[in-house]
């Protein structure tokens, strides 16, 4: 699973090295400010790869005394990093453009490396972002789901130059600054996407698909009479679940524990790379009442 992991962010960074120079070169030679949009997009990328190739190396350590739960979260942090990255290169695409056309300094050289350029990126974005998104997907990693949307967005971004490159073709310069004008809403567009799963996961926030699933695998076990404080967090493919339970107080331990073991073995065939911790409380008037007395607390802190 690493070895698989690494190899296709290690190739992320070659393909982003390979586009960066490209279009970095023929930016320079025609002047035109939407492939110099996309040269900086692309090296912010190259950025991004760098980040995410040494974030999935590290993220698969196994837990640690300084680290008990895992190395997970290093791959929320770099995804969080690459969406600071996309809005620094939003400010600079969008403070380019309003200058250009501001000025009316919108002419540039159109070329057949102009198209080449563009024409390439495309292609080999979505050759990336497919491979990227299909071992994210495999492995639940959230770093290489962010190194995908960068490469995704890439296309069309650069579809959008393509674009504006054909317009200056036929003399209207100035759609080349619409265009990098247009890949900046894109880039703003798929930055609050990225940051806001990955602040979401840095906060612990819980992930309500998950909550749903356990609560619904919880509802299938007759057994259970009763369930309460339910937590579950994740950090990169990791998965942490918590939970109480409430038995029949005559259940045998064994039975207990074989039932524990039903629940968490369900539970783990649904969400890869879960931990589950269960609480087992008997079911009597005694805990029965404690437990009200707790979820009423906690209902008036959270009105405060």
């Amino acid at each position: 699973m690493v070895e698989e992991k690494n190899r296709v962010a290690l190739l992320s960074v070659f393909a982003a090295i390979f586009l960066t120079s490209f279009k970095l070169i023929i930016g320079v030679l025609t002047g035109s400010l939407g492939i110099l949009s996309e040269a900086l997009h692309s090296g912010l990328d190259l950025v991004a790869a760098v980040i995410t190739f040494f974030s999935v190396r590290i993220s698969d350590k196994p837990a640690d005394k300084q680290h008990n739960y895992g190395h997970g979260k290093i791959e929320n942090f770099s995804a969080f990093i690459e969406t600071i990255l996309l809005l620094i290169t939003c400010v600079w695409i969008v403070s380019e453009a309003i200058d250009r056309l501001v000025t009316g300094n919108t002419h540039i050289e159109v070329s057949v490396w102009s198209y080449v350029v563009v024409i390439s990126s495309i292609v080999v974005d979505f050759t990336r972002s497919r491979a990227l998104y299909k071992v994210a997907k495999k492995h639940n990693s959230q770093a290489l789901e962010a190194d995908a949307l960068h490469f995704s967005t890439d296309i069309w971004s650069s579809a959008v130059v393509l674009f504006g490159l054909i317009c200056a073709n036929f003399g209207f310069y100035f759609a080349d600054s619409i265009a990098a004008l247009m890949v900046a809403v894109i880039v703003l567009f798929v930055s609050f996407r990225l940051g806001k799963k990955a602040v979401d996961v840095l906060l612990d926030k819980a992930p309500q698909e998950t909550i749903t699933l356990v609560e619904n695998t919880l509802n299938s076990f007759p057994e259970v009479k009763l369930y309460h404080h339910l937590k579950v967090r994740t950090a990169g493919a990791d998965t942490f679940i918590k939970f109480n339970i409430h038995l029949d107080p005559d259940l045998k331990l064994r039975d207990v524990h074989e039932l524990c073991d039903r629940i968490e073995h369900c539970l783990m065939a649904q969400i890869k790379r879960s931990e589950i911790y269960i609480h087992v409380e008997p079911q009597d008037s005694c805990h029965l009442k404690d437990e009200e007395n707790q979820i009423n607390l906690l209902q008036q802190n959270g009105k405060e």
